[in-house]
């Protein structure tokens, strides 16, 4: 017996579509409508006064629900709009116009974080993009050799985006550590598939947001800050709520708090932190390693079952390399995934992937195996030729 799926009722669109888009958008708990029905009532009926009945320390308190789900402690997490500002936030801590300038990326990382640190050449930044050899795993050694003692950021997914591939983080974190690099580990894929220890890791920041996996939805990314940096470094993308005493209005020169605070900058996004909550809770009390063992069960469905029908595959086969996702490269994949929404199988596409497939704890075995039979039969049935006419016509 799948003892995860009793919190299968608490996702309302499990009801009416088959949900295997996890890694794009987790599915909303119920709960949320409560969540931002007591939003608007404390604003309705506390008004300004909401910010001091709690809306203020929200933008600490609600990251000690992720903080389990990383493996760092409560109160080391701040929370922002998205990982890009997270990003942009540890980024503005340092300086690029001395010998240490270097940034190491790779060409699997995700595309906004590419865009950002591409930018910060303007600034005095170095970046060197190691390129995949297989699209679908980080080239590890060359990756290690190509930071070196100029290096000074090394951001890096734990899980890759496009392939689902686990990142070996320890050794990369050993290399910068040896030669004085900072790593900022992306746990955006990661977090929610599969068991994570940042501190253990001893990653000098870790980012990532509740959107996918932690089924938190839009507007909330997450930042750490390693115990030691926290209040040695200095952000100069900051503002009024990291300030000591933001309340009393000073003018001039900010004085940073000590803690995760230090890392806040405008004012908060309060509508957000309250959606967030009920995923968090219940992933939480699910636990991450019941989790990860059912997502291994149901990706190699998947993968066993793409593979038999005669797709390519571009996910790691070996389950130890593979979170959460499972990326079918069929033929025609691009119009395939749109006839699968228009049958309510929810999948994304990917360029350089293919169809993402990608269950989590509130789906059934059954689904996996409905989902590879539903692109068998738009393939078999010409279905997909619909869209690439309808396509082309626009």
């Amino acid at each position: 017996m799948d003892e995860l799926l009793k919190w299968r009722p608490e996702f309302p669109i499990l009801e009416r579509t088959t949900y295997m888009i996890s890694n794009s958008l987790g599915a909303m708990p119920r709960a949320v409508y409560d969540e931002m029905r007591a939003y608007a009532d404390s604003w309705a009926q506390r008004g300004v006064r909401a910010w001091e009945e709690g809306w203020f320390e929200m933008a600490v308190d609600v990251g000690d629900k992720i903080a389990p789900l990383i493996g760092v402690r409560p109160g080391e997490i701040s929370l922002h709009q998205n990982v890009t500002i997270a990003q942009a936030i540890i980024s503005s801590c340092f300086d690029y116009r001395g010998p240490r300038n270097k940034v190491v990326l790779t060409d699997l990382e995700f595309p906004s974080m590419q865009y950002f640190y591409n930018e910060q050449r303007r600034f005095g930044a170095r970046v060197e993009t190691v390129p995949s050899d297989d699209a679908i795993r980080l080239p590890l050694e060359k990756f290690l050799a190509a930071i070196d003692e100029t290096t000074l950021l090394v951001p890096i997914s734990q899980v890759l985006f496009r392939s689902a591939f686990i990142v070996d983080a320890k050794a990369i974190i050993e290399r910068a550590h040896r030669v004085g690099a900072h790593v900022i580990l992306d746990c955006f894929q990661a977090a929610g598939t599969i068991p994570l220890d940042v501190r253990a890791l001893g990653a000098d920041f870790a980012v990532g947001g509740v959107l996918k996996w932690l089924c938190g939805g839009p507007g909330v990314g997450y930042l750490y800050v390693r115990e030691d940096l926290r209040s040695k470094l200095r952000p100069a993308l900051t503002g009024w709520l990291a300030h000591q005493r933001p309340f009393d209005f000073e003018i001039g020169a900010i004085e940073p708090r000590e803690d995760s605070y230090r890392y806040l900058n405008g004012t908060t996004h309060i509508p957000a932190l309250f959606a967030c909550r009920p995923g968090l809770d219940i992933l939480n009390q699910a636990g991450i390693h019941a989790i990860r063992e059912k997502s291994m069960r149901l990706t190699r469905r998947i993968f066993e079952g793409a593979r038999a029908r005669g797709w390519r595959v571009n996910t790691p086969e070996n389950p130890a390399e593979r979170a959460g996702t499972v990326s079918v490269d069929c033929p025609n994949a691009p119009e395939v995934c749109r006839e699968l929404l228009a049958r309510e199988i929810l999948v994304d596409y990917r360029p350089r992937a293919g169809i993402r497939l990608s269950p989590h704890f509130y789906n059934r075995e059954d689904e996996c195996e409905f989902a590879l039979d539903q692109i068998a039969d738009i393939l078999a049935t010409s279905a997909w030729e619909r869209h690439a006419a309808a396509a082309s016509r626009a």
